[in-house]
């Protein structure tokens, strides 16, 4: 059996659920917890946009498009989602990083990106 690490977010609190609708996470509790067998990191918490979900099909992630043997229900602008870290860092680096929610945002997601680099595009100030 998998079990989650700590759910703590970056500000090591209590994790708040990042989205039930659709249903987010590594896990599909709606909360950007990880794991060791969580190899992408799904744990920041972003809203997503039209930009970054173009961005996101140019390097060949089609986030748009439903997978149902996924669990996936595609995204659309406006969307909250637990992002892959190392993801949101090369749409950082590319200009097109969307906005994250800090509290939804799990601990381990400042072992790859920078806390001053969440907090620029954190929409729940803490």
């Amino acid at each position: 059996m998998v079990k989650p690490s700590p759910s703590l977010n970056v500000f090591n609190e209590p994790l708040v659920s990042c989205s039930e609708e659709p249903t987010t996470g590594f896990f599909r509790n709606g909360c950007c917890d990880t794991c060791t067998q969580d190899v992408g990191s799904h744990t920041v918490c972003v809203v997503v946009t039209a930009e970054f979900l173009a961005y996101s099909l140019e390097q060949g992630n089609d986030l748009t498009t439903p997978n149902q043997d996924m669990d996936f229900p595609g995204l659309r602008p406006g969307d909250q989602w637990c992002l892959c870290a190392p993801r949101w860092l090369d749409a950082y680096r590319a200009g097109c990083a969307p906005k994250v929610r800090l509290q939804s945002t799990h601990l381990a997601a400042t072992e790859i990106i920078e806390m001053n680099i969440l907090r620029q595009f954190a929409m729940d100030v803490h």
